[in-house]
């Protein structure tokens, strides 16, 4: 609707923009290259941050990012993940049935993985998303089965993803264990006011945008809103452009992000 009001060419705030065209942060670089390095050597890592600071969208480019001629890349998102279904989910993916009884399943995931290994050549990368509502028992598992041949190797880079709460938990007393495990760890954070205004120049980039459509002002205030968090970003630009369009604004200015964010986000 406002796309062709701002003679844009692409939808500049959506969940759909191609990883390649996605605004790379000096944290999004970091976070990629540690994931690449878990990948390479098969650890353990862990991501967290708050809620829309770009935790699925990292997951997204890094998988993009993998020769797929050298990884072989399982994704497991569900809040009730149990054991069971852990393994049912991952031999899935493998292309098996997965066995009945845990015990069985984890051996038969242990095979398959050692097939693909050697056989096929292809290195496992298990991402574990939504991680922090996983219950004690499922995290307790993970370290299981990182237990490979006396742990002399692991069998597969494994990285979960969550919120902040994830890495919170881990830190208690009771999962020193699992926490010992952890090779890698990753902390998305919050824009700045600079890389805030980066972000939402690259996005209008993306989908075309040939002069300034948000003033300085705007960005100051779209700032002040967001606190930098990459979801909220692309949620009070849209409310602005759809405003914007709907009301023959062509340049978005800080008024305007005041009138939109209190009628209609506060």
């Amino acid at each position: 609707m406002f796309e062709q009001f701002y003679d844009l060419s692409q939808t500049p705030f959506s969940r759909n923009i191609p990883t390649n065209e996605l605004y790379q942060s000096i944290i999004l670089e970091e976070t990629l290259g540690r994931l690449k390095y878990a990948a390479e050597r098969q650890l353990f890592a862990v991501v967290t941050g708050d809620c829309g600071t770009g935790k699925t969208t990292t997951i997204r480019k890094f998988n993009d990012s993998l020769d797929t001629s050298k990884y072989m890349v399982m994704y497991l998102s569900d809040s009730k993940l149990t054991p069971r279904h852990f393994y049912k989910g991952l031999l899935e993916q493998l292309g098996c049935e997965a066995k009945f009884y845990r015990g069985d399943a984890k051996r038969q995931l242990h095979k398959e993985i050692e097939l693909l290994r050697m056989v096929h050549g292809l290195l496992p990368v298990v991402i574990v998303d939504e991680a922090h509502l996983l219950d004690k028992e499922m995290l307790e598992e993970v370290r299981f089965l990182l237990n490979f041949k006396m742990d002399a190797q692991s069998p597969m880079a494994l990285i979960l993803v969550g919120q902040n709460e994830l890495w919170d938990r881990l830190q208690l007393q009771s999962y020193a264990a699992i926490r010992q495990r952890i090779d890698l760890q990753c902390k998305l954070g919050h824009f700045d006011r600079a890389q805030t205004g980066e972000y939402v120049k690259r996005h209008l980039t993306y989908a075309g945008a040939e002069r300034d459509i948000f003033s300085d002002g705007a960005i100051e205030e779209i700032y002040k809103f967001s606190s930098g968090t990459a979801r909220l970003v692309n949620k009070v630009c849209t409310h602005c452009m759809l405003y914007g369009s709907q009301n023959g604004n062509r340049i978005i200015d800080d008024h305007m992000v005041k009138r939109v964010v209190q009628g209609e986000l506060s």
